[in-house]
């Protein structure tokens, strides 16, 4: 059975991090204190530890007790770091990015991006984030229910964490892809005027995802093909699948965003087309009010003698004259193609 210690020891203010380890001897222990990680270390069994950088107490753990690079170190703090894979002696730095629809906004289509920084070594596994990241947490709950699950090897357990990383596009993609279904109707059907905000939305959310996963595809195919000591040929397998996955997101943003702009050519073309038909009646009825306006311009002068002024049937006769002349035009613009 493991050995569970609460996170939290009496006294201490700030969370300890998330630890599951298994011996050699094949004892578990889970949620230690971060006081008995040298201990386990110096074991040799694999070893988990989850760090929350906004903690202060967890994130020194990094240089006193792993003694990682201050570089990579000091990555952990900053957000907008970029997606790599670096190999320092003994173990493997690697940044990943997960993104999420953001809870807190009005918009449908805003992203959360959070950057996910792990530490491979021989014995040892290190997450850090800022917050809760929802594959971590996925993993500690496995982990926390089977530890045995390390006895596979950690370069699994990191595989385990990457590919829901990069499985948590999927769920966003569903639902780019339903707003494309809905947007046929919206723009040749109904001719929705918000329809064009939109697109161009989701547009920007189609760049957005494929700008956050272009750098994951080259830190997958490094360890899909790069040969390490820390991650057996047998297991890169398990990664050329994630990598698999990169490609499949990857696709599928490049077709949605042809769509996209496909839609929007094809918007654009249907308003320039309704202006063209409204400019084309504004000309029917400009040519047939003509022989009119000129006509009655004509015999409303100020003269004292006019033709036709003093005959009964005058003024039908005029009225038939501008009829037959606008009509005369009209036959003469459809010949000539302008109307």
């Amino acid at each position: 059975m493991p050995r569970i210690v609460p996170s939290s020891v009496p006294g201490q203010s700030d969370p300890a991090p998330r630890i599951v380890y298994r011996s050699p001897a094949g004892a578990d222990v889970v949620d230690c204190h971060p006081r008995e990680l040298p201990q386990l270390l110096a074991e040799g069994g694999p070893l988990w530890v989850d760090i929350d950088s906004t903690v202060r107490s967890q994130h020194a753990l990094l240089e006193k007790v792993f003694g990682f690079h201050p570089l990579a170190i000091e990555d952990t703090l900053n957000p907008a770091s970029r997606v790599k894979l670096e190999e320092y002696p003994g173990y493997l730095y690697i940044i990943i990015r997960a993104v999420q629809f953001a809870a807190d906004t009005d918009d449908p289509y805003d992203l959360e991006t959070k950057d996910l920084h792990c530490f491979l070594g021989p014995t040892y596994l290190v997450t850090v984030h800022a917050g809760p990241v929802a594959p971590v947490d996925l993993m500690h709950e496995t982990l926390r229910r089977s530890p045995e699950l390390l006895s596979r090897g950690l370069e699994r357990t990191l595989h385990a964490i990457l590919d829901a990383t990069i499985d948590s596009y999927f769920p966003i993609l569903d639902q780019v892809d339903e707003f494309l279904d809905g947007l046929e109707e919206r723009v040749f059907v109904e001719f929705d005027q918000h329809a064009l905000r939109d697109v161009f939305k989701v547009k920007r959310l189609v760049l957005s995802l494929r700008r956050h996963l272009q750098p994951s595809r080259e830190v997958l195919n490094v360890l899909t093909n790069r040969p390490t000591t820390l991650i057996a040929p047998d297991v890169q397998i398990y990664f050329r699948d994630v990598y698999d996955h990169v490609l499949r997101i990857n696709d599928a943003l490049d077709t949605y965003r042809d769509l996209l702009s496909s839609t929007m050519d094809s918007y654009l073309t249907q308003v320039s087309n309704r202006l063209g038909s409204t400019t084309k009646g504004l000309s029917v009825v400009a040519t047939m009010s003509l022989p009119f306006v000129v006509v009655s311009g004509m015999w409303g002068m100020n003269f004292t003698k006019i033709p036709l002024s003093n005959w009964p049937y005058g003024f039908w006769v005029l009225l038939l004259g501008q009829l037959l002349l606008g009509g005369l035009l009209l036959l003469v613009l459809r010949r000539q193609r302008l109307l």
